[in-house]
C-alpha cells in the first residue's frame, strides 16, 4: 500500500476514548465503528447497526499465546453480533465497517470478508477463528474494483485504531535509506532481524540455542521462550529453535534473549554486517 497524507476523524459518540469510536478518513463513505464488548447494546440502538456491514472481532486467545481476529461480514449486525456475544468467549471488541452512505450490498462484503481473510493470513500478524478460508466469491471486476478501494480504507482506520490486521510484522520503520537488517551471530546463534516503528522483528528461518543458561532462572524472561514455542513461533529442532515466522518483539532486547537463551542486551547484540550496533545507529546518532 502506498501511504499519502491523510485526514482522520474519530467520533465519540459517548465522550469517552475508550468508548464507542467512529473513524472515517474525511474523503470517503466508508467508517469503521469500534465497539468494547460491554457497550454492545449501545452500538445496537445506533442506525449503522442496521446497514450491511464487514465486522471484526478481537480477543486474546484462550491459552493466553496471542491476539486473534474472527471476521465476517451480515446483512443485520444487529442479529450477528447478539448472537456471537452469546457463543463466542474469545472477543473483547467488536470493529464494523459500514458505509456512511448505507451503499454496501452483499456481493461488496461477501468479496471484503474473504479478501480480508487473505490479506490476515499473508500478513501473519493475529491468528483467525474462521477455520476454512473459503473460495473467492464471483465479483464483476467493477465491483471488485470498489472493494479494493473499501478495503484500502478500512485497512487504515483499523490500523489508526490499533488493530493493524493486514500489515506484515516486518515492515523497517521510515526513513531515508534502504532496508537495514541487523544480525545475532554470538555463540553460534544465527539470529536476522529488523528495527521497525512498532519494535524489533526477528526474521522467520532465524536460529537459536535450546539450552537455557543458568543466569535465566528467575529472570523476568525465564518464561519467554515457553511462550512463543507455545505460540507456534518457534519449533525446537534438536539441539536449536527456529523461528518459523516473523516475529514483533516491542524492544530489541527480549528478541535477543530468545535467540541466546541468557538475560542480552539487544541494543549491543543486534548488528549490521558491517558490526555497527543498533544503539550506535538508532540511540547514539544525532536526531
Amino acid at each position: 500500500m502506498i501511504s499519502h497524507p491523510k485526514t482522520i476523524q474519530i467520533f465519540l459518540p459517548g465522550g469517552d476514548p475508550r468508548g464507542i469510536r467512529v473513524s472515517e478518513i474525511t474523503t470517503r463513505i466508508v467508517q469503521v465503528i469500534e465497539v468494547p464488548r460491554s457497550l454492545l447494546q449501545d452500538f445496537l440502538q445506533m442506525p449503522e447497526s442496521s446497514q450491511v456491514a464487514l465486522y471484526f472481532l478481537f480477543g486474546e486467545a484462550e491459552d493466553g499465546t496471542g491476539q486473534r481476529v474472527y471476521i465476517g461480514q451480515t446483512g443485520d449486525p444487529r442479529a450477528r453480533l447478539t448472537q456471537h456475544h452469546k457463543e463466542k468467549d474469545f472477543w473483547e471488541r467488536a470493529l464494523v465497517l459500514v458505509s456512511k452512505t448505507n451503499s454496501l450490498i452483499t456481493n461488496h462484503v461477501l468479496f471484503l470478508e474473504w479478501h480480508c481473510l487473505q490479506a490476515t493470513r499473508k500478513a501473519g500478524r493475529y491468528a483467525d477463528e474462521n477455520g476454512n478460508s473459503g473460495t473467492k466469491p464471483h465479483t464483476p471486476a467493477p465491483l471488485e474494483a470498489e472493494c479494493l478501494e473499501i478495503f484500502e480504507t478500512g485497512q487504515v482506520l483499523l490500523a489508526t485504531l490499533g488493530y493493524p490486521l493486514f500489515d506484515p510484522v516486518a515492515a523497517p520503520a521510515p526513513g531515508p535509506g534502504k532496508e537495514e537488517r541487523f544480525l545475532c551471530t554470538m555463540d553460534g546463534v544465527r539470529g536476522e532481524g529488523l528495527y521497525t516503528q512498532e519494535g524489533f522483528v526477528v526474521l522467520k528461518g532465524s536460529v537459536g540455542k535450546r539450552a537455557d543458561a543458568r543466569s535465566l532462572v528467575g529472570h523476568s524472561y525465564e518464561t519467554l521462550r515457553p511462550t512463543l514455542i507455545e505460540a507456534g513461533v518457534l519449533e525446537i529442532h534438536g539441539d536449536e529453535v527456529v523461528f518459523v515466522k516473523d516475529h514483533l518483539f516491542k524492544k530489541p532486547s527480549p528478541a535477543a534473549v530468545a535467540l541466546l537463551g541468557k538475560p542480552s542486551n539487544g541494543w549491543e547484540v543486534w548488528k549490521t554486517p558491517m558490526g555497527r550496533t543498533l544503539n550506535e545507529l538508532k540511540r547514539q546518532a544525532p536526531l
